[in-house]
């Protein structure tokens, strides 16, 4: 099996533990009794045990991959709520800070162009970066004053939906790196108040959407039903955002022994490389030379 599982992780559940359960349901639809019997699998991004939505499971040679997904762009459904600031700035941690402030539907709607384009922003300090070889959020959760450098991202679109005077739900369109929790707490501090995430759902994580995402009951069903790969999306489906090249054989057979082709009509950037409908290899293509970024043994 080569390609990639969709999850819709369910609230209370981390992304490694979304591994384990394609594992499982591998394991479930014959593919071996043991670990080591199973196709690789990794995800394509960290979403937080309160976090739900699009989860992509990278199985086989999807694997290598798994780290361009990483770089991609996400959508977030949020929701922050307005005059309580949590230390982990979301639902599971203590207050820290509380406001009067409850700000406007017009206000919230007025403040978001500050908050799309270049931004830079500060990590919240329970994050997964590491601060002189620990975690951040190991560091925060045994009391110790956690401080991390501002880092730029871009939020591409940001838009309101519903506000009820408490709380307001916003989509967010962002680069890699952006944290959906700093994000809320910013927006309410420059709405003179404070706020954490009560509510948060990736809705699309690279070419990836819920439309296409399964349930962790669906997931165990095909396993024990022997029909994994019908919940399975092609290697490909990756890679839907960059343009495919057709290759004659022999190209195929050079870029499969690392050779650099030459003369290629193609334009500069990354391509799909196939033979036939056979998956070659990630490739950069400058002036006419193709030069293989991964290569998949299929």
């Amino acid at each position: 099996m080569d390609g990639w599982i969709i999850l819709d992780k369910p609230l209370g559940l981390g992304s490694t533990q979304g591994v384990s359960a394609v594992k499982r349901a591998l394991r479930d639809s014959g593919y071996g009794p043991k670990l080591r019997d199973l196709p690789k699998v990794g995800h394509g991004g960290t979403l937080d045990p309160l976090a739900t939505g699009v989860l992509p499971i990278a199985v086989g040679e999807a694997t290598k991959l798994a780290g361009r997904m990483l770089d991609s762009d996400k959508v977030y459904d949020f929701t922050v709520r307005f005059g309580v600031e949590t230390d982990t700035l979301d639902l599971e941690g203590k207050p820290v800070a509380e406001s009067d402030v409850r700000p406007t539907r017009d206000q919230i709607a007025a403040i978001l162009p500050r908050f799309t384009g270049p931004i830079d922003q500060m990590p919240p300090a329970y994050s997964a970066l590491k601060v002189d070889g620990e975690r951040a959020y190991d560091l925060a959760r045994k009391g110790e004053v956690v401080t991390l450098a501002t880092r730029a991202v871009t939020i591409h679109a940001l838009t309101l939906g519903e506000a009820d005077g408490e709380s307001a739900t916003l989509t967010a369109h962002v680069s890699k790196g952006t944290y959906i929790r700093s994000l809320a707490r910013d927006i309410a501090l420059a709405l003179g108040s404070v706020g954490h995430v009560t509510m948060l759902r990736r809705v699309k994580a690279g070419p990836f959407t819920l439309e296409s995402a399964i349930s962790l009951d669906k997931l165990s069903e095909s396993g024990k039903a022997r029909d994994l790969e019908q919940c399975l999306l092609p290697l490909r489906a990756g890679l839907d955002d960059i343009p495919a090249l057709l290759l004659e054989p022999g190209q195929a057979g050079a870029l499969r022994q690392g050779k650099v082709l030459t003369g290629i009509a193609a334009n500069d950037g990354q391509h799909f490389a196939l033979d036939g409908e056979t998956p070659v290899a990630l490739v950069e293509v400058s002036d006419g030379n193709v030069r293989v970024v991964r290569g998949f043994n299929l």
